[in-house]
């Protein structure tokens, strides 16, 4: 089951962790790492996030985002 909508809130921080199942490696290489990272900061161009640190590492990565703006659309109540 997929998870809610992550209410942003304008100024707010984030702390944003992926980790692979079982702790399974999601990058295999710096080819992968350099993808992830460019699709990030494509990401960040069209969103105006800030961010103020990253990491990667072989199983997880943990991002500390800022979100210059709120949702754009409401999210849904349940």
């Amino acid at each position: 089951m997929g998870r809610r909508v992550r209410v942003q809130f304008a100024g707010a921080l984030y702390h944003v962790m992926c980790r692979g199942d079982r702790r399974e490696d999601i990058f295999y290489d710096d080819a992968d790492r350099l993808l992830f990272l460019k699709t990030f900061w494509q990401t960040c161009d069209r969103t105006g996030f800030v961010i103020y640190s990253y990491v990667l590492m072989s199983n997880h990565y943990h991002l500390l985002v800022q979100t210059p703006e709120p949702n754009p659309v409401e999210p849904k109540r349940f």
